[in-house]
């Protein structure tokens, strides 16, 4: 059976578990404190490398790590990649902007705040507006595209959905007023009415 190293409030693990039960796939959940240092002791880093979660071992017993990555591998050759060139390339752009102007500014203020529990103060007043507004930034434009049609791409709900999803509907967690994104919160609503869909807190 295939096992999933993951830590539960993490959004790039929900990413993996939402997947994996929507496809109806088995697993085995192997969870993991990340605030211990766990994923930096040399068994996890045998498996992973890279030292974060998530992380899977195949039936095989080979492993495969990031989030983008394992989905992928998972998805491929089902409905939640788009079979036509453009629209999976789109799929992927989507993907590159959660990982490199969402999840940078709302996964990590919200595991400061909600995981860590720390202040601004204690995070430091400059570097929590810079994430605070960063990640703002990124809604204001997924607000725009999610306004305007129901999916972020070839009109169905695709990987681009569930990994834009996974940090932005826990954001007021990490201080984000999603009141400000009425579209955003419409489309989280469509998400939820998935099938098989599950909460982040669920193995």
């Amino acid at each position: 059976m295939i096992r999933l190293y993951d830590y539960l409030p993490s959004g790039n693990g929900y990413k993996v578990r939402l997947l994996l039960t929507q496809l109806g796939t088995p697993y085995e959940l192997v969870r993991l404190d990340i605030k211990t240092g766990v994923t930096r002791e040399p068994d996890y880093l045998e498996r992973n490398p890279i030292g974060k979660i998530p992380a899977v071992q195949l039936d095989d017993g080979r492993h495969l790590a990031e989030s983008h990555a394992i989905l992928s591998y998972f998805a491929e050759g089902t409905p939640f990649v788009p079979a036509d060139a453009y629209e999976h390339a789109q799929m992927w752009q989507w993907m590159c902007f959660e990982q490199y102007s969402l999840e940078p500014c709302i996964g990590t203020l919200r595991y400061w705040r909600a995981s860590l529990g720390q202040t601004p103060g204690q995070i430091g007043l400059d570097r929590y507006r810079e994430k605070l507004d960063g990640g703002h930034s990124a809604l204001v434009i997924l607000e725009a595209e999610v306004s305007q049609r129901d999916w972020l791409v070839a009109g169905a709900y695709t990987l681009a959905d569930i990994a834009l999803y996974a940090y932005t509907h826990v954001a007021e967690e990490g201080d984000f007023e999603l009141d400000r994104f009425p579209a955003v919160r419409a489309w989280h609503e469509r998400v939820r009415r998935q099938p098989k869909h599950i909460p982040i807190t669920q193995g």
